[in-house]
């Protein structure tokens, strides 16, 4: 049975992220040493959580990042509390008529990365709202924004990756 949303605990979330990296850095075919995390949409904010509790990844990207600023499970403090944790560069994607994050919450991730002394770049795109990629929604997808984002993060990693 699916978690609830508001059943959803960053405690119980960061063990599954850490468990998955370990899978991943044990690998023969993978340098441990250059790993990176990205997320889309809940997967964004669960980047964000993901960076902030593992020193060992090198680089993070969010798309659009919803709920960073929401508790999540009890005694939890907000993600954007735990952005001095983060250890990587970050590139934020978001679109401009989102309202989770809306550009306001856009301007505060982006002040507490700069108050943190994280590298970070975001990029906003203008008529793009929530889940500007995705290809099969007409509703959702904007195809100039995504195109440019997918270009933008796999420039970002091959360049933090390498």
């Amino acid at each position: 049975m699916p978690i609830k949303r508001e059943e959803f605990s960053d405690t119980q979330t960061v063990p599954d992220l850490q468990a998955g990296f370990d899978v991943l850095a044990g690998m023969e075919s993978v340098d441990s040493g250059k790993i990176g995390i990205v997320g889309h949409c809940w997967g964004g904010r669960v980047s964000w959580l993901g960076a902030c509790s593992n020193a060992e990844y090198k680089a993070c990207a969010v798309f659009y990042g919803g709920g960073i600023k929401e508790v999540r499970g009890e005694g939890n403090p907000p993600a954007i509390e735990l952005a001095s944790k983060i250890p990587c560069p970050v590139i934020g994607f978001f679109g401009n008529t989102d309202q989770n994050p809306s550009p306001e919450d856009v301007d505060d991730l982006d002040a507490a990365l700069t108050k943190a002394g994280i590298e970070h770049t975001f990029h906003r795109y203008d008529g793009a709202g929530h889940a500007f990629q995705w290809a099969d929604n007409p509703d959702r997808y904007h195809a100039e924004a995504s195109d440019d984002a997918w270009d933008k993060v796999l420039a970002f990693f091959d360049e933090k990756l390498k």
